[in-house]
């Protein structure tokens, strides 16, 4: 298995990416492929008193970069030399199994898009993060930010795709899909999230999903549902907001442990129990977010990624590349357009 990594995306680029890629060869025995220019990857190595790349790592020369600020529909001509695009290019020529990066995510949703392109019948690809819940398990939350307007079937499609991902990647057997929406009753939300809560009923009954009705934002967290549907402008807000709050949690426990020198002393006591905590809550230990439907795993990490971040999107990368999540969906696929074609 390799992965294609763009070494020169994200903000702490290319030191982040090169020292989380070398990390995850090490780790996880991954043959990686670093997509940058060449002298800065090595220039890295060489600040770190890194002398070789780990067996199964090599450097493919890309001279450009692509910009933050650069125009997502004009990346692919623009920038066709760099090294988010030629990485793109790699994955669709099966030089790679999977491609991660942290680099601009308009540009790298069009480039995935138009690249390695979407699956056959999927309409919008969408970004669907997996976090840690109250019950134990993780949620998938799609989309959360590649499609802030959508219809009720795109709601539908990210249900379908979000489902056998959670079931063929993440290994639940049957996941509860909820409808994200500001109440329990079918009748809430606004006109989108009624014709999406009818059309995922209509899924259900032809049992393409296990759809269990709405989802409030606060249920989310606690588990309450495996999947949980949502257009990318709502879904953003939803996870930022949780990883804002837990942010908040970590840094009040932390004030808490210092108040003086009793608490210091309890803090002691639980430190094995606060870490597991702080990991959980962590972020970077989630790695990344894969963008459903498109035919090969693209992973997009967050801008300000650190290596352990990059070494666990690779690793994220890993396990969605040996995972048939593609070939299922594809078949789930096929039963939705014949529910369509009833209709």
């Amino acid at each position: 298995m390799k992965i294609i990594l763009d070494a020169m995306g994200g903000d702490l680029a290319p030191e982040a990416p090169v020292l989380g890629a070398i990390d995850a060869a090490r780790a996880y025995g991954a043959e990686i492929t670093l997509v940058g220019r060449g002298e800065a990857i090595l220039e890295v190595m060489k600040k770190h008193g890194i002398e070789t790349l780990p067996a199964g790592m090599e450097i493919a020369h890309a001279d450009d970069v692509v910009d933050m600020h650069d125009d997502p529909g004009k990346v692919i001509h623009k920038r066709k030399n760099s090294s988010m695009v030629i990485g793109l290019r790699m994955l669709a020529e099966g030089q790679g199994d999977a491609f991660v990066s942290a680099g601009s995510t308009g540009a790298l949703l069009s480039g995935a898009t138009l690249i390695v392109k979407r699956v056959k019948g999927i309409r919008r690809a969408a970004m669907a993060p997996s976090m840690p819940t109250k019950a134990g398990h993780k949620v998938v939350i799609c989309d959360c930010g590649a499609n802030a307007e959508c219809t009720p079937e795109f709601l539908l499609q990210f249900g379908l795709v979000a489902s056998a991902y959670c079931k063929y990647t993440l290994g639940v057997k049957e996941p509860r899909v909820g409808l994200l929406n500001i109440g329990a009753e079918d009748s809430k939300g606004t006109q989108l999230q009624k014709d999406a809560y009818a059309l995922l009923t209509k899924a259900r009954e032809k049992g393409l999903l296990n759809f269990v009705g709405n989802v409030e934002a606060r249920g989310v967290p606690l588990g309450e549902v495996d999947v949980v549907v949502c257009d990318g402008f709502n879904g953003n807000v939803l996870i930022k907001s949780i990883e804002g709050t837990a942010m908040f949690m970590g840094s009040l426990l932390k004030k808490m442990f210092k108040k003086n020198i009793i608490s210091m002393l309890g803090a002691l006591c639980v430190k094995s129990g606060i870490k597991d905590l702080m990991k959980l809550l962590d972020s970077r230990e989630i790695g990344g977010t894969q963008f459903l439907g498109i035919k090969k795993p693209v992973i997009k990490c967050h801008g300000n990624s650190d290596p352990l971040a990059f070494r666990n999107g690779i690793r994220q990368a890993m396990t969605a590349a040996e995972s048939n999540f593609t070939q299922q969906l594809e078949q789930d696929l096929a039963v939705l357009k014949e529910m369509t074609a009833d209709d």
